[in-house]
């Protein structure tokens, strides 16, 4: 692992644990992120009492934000500078020959999409509760700015709704079953959320800190690019985010607009702080990448499947006098398993995949165990392959990087439109499978018609631009009617 990356990851690791009540609510982070997303009204006092916790385990830690309001725009300015020189040093270094900073391959990529999936799963969720406050213009900025986490309704440009293809375009799936230190940052994000009233002081805080432009987003995105994955959700990010007229400046503008002026403004501030500090909770990108392990995230793989696979191989298959079933029978011999395969010569490790046996019985529409493992998978497993004992790769076929692959499409006339999956209304009607979901637009519809005032059209609306529910075909409808009736 890169030290400059191992550092970073410590550090952020420190800061997450620095009392021992941070454990102790860590504990709870996973529960609390299913039971707000699946079933939000059910327990809102464990969700305040959560977010009571995190915020007593962050008041001893550090916060570089300036002391007054007024010096906020221009500590924006310096830390996007310096963001900006750092990636210009980033790109001067690689271009000079430098390796990639966070990912060693292209598994390791795809892990990181997986690891951090339960946050952005639920991108934007901490601003959800303040739609209630529409028509109060010092709510502008953050509603506005949640409106264009959820792309305004638009698909293509709903945070959720383009994390959720890409990982699904990959195989990414399972990340349910990730630890707990995962969780806590989408547990945060939904907590607050929820009680955006109560938390108000930290919510400006945490939006404030979350808004920012981090080095790790600009060089996510490049190294993602390299490895033919599509880096658009980060992208994205980069460019809504601007300090010139993005989700920074809406951030500093909120917190102006917000700030009381009758009353403790100090006290108002120490919490803004407090919420700010929030964001250095839990699992973040640089531990995350950091975290990786190649060898173990195979076996953890293969663990998690010998529980089917142990029943599933004739006697007749045996490697080193062992049965494969009986090799499965104990997940902790997988590592020995995967040893002996490869001294049986069926795993050619530092070699073309196509070279091992084992990866013909795996992968293609023929193979033996077609469909057994998912393409993340089959990723894990062919760059654990081709790893050679100095670290380096078996020399294959130079994959086109993202962006130069859709350029390609796009000459071909081949580029999907990234919206297909949910048309615009017009569209759906017509479209015969989707019936049960016209009807539900189209019930939305008249009862938006129904409604006696803009107030009651919008609380209804609202009630479907929640985290859970934002990203379907008719939260998107909401958002869109909700941004029209907004700026209208």
């Amino acid at each position: 692992m890169n030290s400059m990356l191992l550092a970073d990851a410590c550090a952020a690791t420190a800061a997450s644990h620095v009392t021992a009540g941070a454990y102790a609510t860590r504990e709870r982070a996973k529960r609390l992120y299913f039971s707000l997303y699946e079933t939000p009204q059910s327990n809102p006092d464990a969700a305040r009492a959560y977010v009571a916790d995190q915020i007593a385990a962050v008041q001893a830690m550090p916060a570089d934000l300036p002391p007054t309001l007024a010096e906020l725009p221009a500590w924006v300015q310096e830390r996007t500078d310096a963001v900006g020189a750092q990636y210009r040093d980033y790109l001067a270094a690689r271009k000079n020959g430098a390796p990639r900073r966070y990912f060693s391959c292209r598994a390791h990529a795809l892990y990181f999409i997986k690891a951090v999936a339960p946050t952005k799963l639920v991108d934007g969720a901490w601003l959800y509760g303040l739609l209630r406050h529409w028509d109060n213009p010092a709510y502008h900025e953050l509603i506005k700015t949640y409106l264009e986490e959820l792309g305004e309704g638009v698909p293509d440009k709903n945070h959720v709704t383009i994390y959720r293809k890409l990982l699904a375009t990959h195989g990414c799936d399972g990340w349910e079953s990730l630890g707990e230190n995962h969780f806590v940052q989408g547990a945060i994000q939904l907590a607050l959320g929820h009680n955006a009233d109560h938390f108000l002081p930290e919510v400006i805080g945490y939006n404030l800190g979350y808004e920012q432009l981090p080095l790790h987003l600009l060089i996510t995105s490049y190294e993602l690019n390299e490895f033919g994955i599509d880096p658009y959700y980060f992208t994205l990010h980069v460019t809504v985010d601007n300090a010139a007229s993005g989700h920074a400046q809406k951030a500093v503008q909120a917190l102006a607009g917000l700030m009381p002026r009758v009353g403790d403004r100090e006290a108002f501030y120490r919490r803004v702080l407090d919420g700010y500090r929030l964001n250095d909770l839990g699992a973040s990108t640089t531990s995350v990448i950091a975290e990786f392990d190649l060898q173990a995230e195979l076996v953890n793989i293969l663990a998690a499947k010998s529980g089917v696979g142990k029943n599933m191989h004739s006697d007749y298959c045996r490697v080193a006098g062992r049965s494969v079933n009986d090799w499965l029978t104990d997940p902790a011999r997988i590592p020995d398993f995967l040893a002996a395969l490869e001294n049986a010569g069926w795993i050619k490790r530092g070699e073309e995949v196509e070279h091992s046996r084992f990866w013909r019985l795996v992968h293609g529409e023929k193979a033996e165990m077609f469909g057994v493992f998912s393409a993340y998978e089959q990723q894990v497993l062919r760059d654990w392959i081709t790893a050679k004992p100095d670290g380096s790769r078996a020399e294959g076929a130079r994959s086109m990087t993202w962006r130069a692959r859709q350029r390609t499409l796009d000459n071909l006339g081949q580029h999907a439109d990234r919206s297909a999956d949910f048309p615009e209304r017009g569209l759906i009607r017509r479209h015969p499978r989707l019936e049960t979901q016209d009807n539900e637009l189209r019930l939305l519809e008249e009862q938006v018609a129904a409604c006696g005032s803009k107030q009651e059209a919008m609380e209804l609306l609202g009630g479907l631009m929640s985290p859970e529910i934002h990203h379907t075909a008719v939260g998107l409808m909401a958002t869109r009617m909700v941004t029209r009736l907004f700026d209208a």
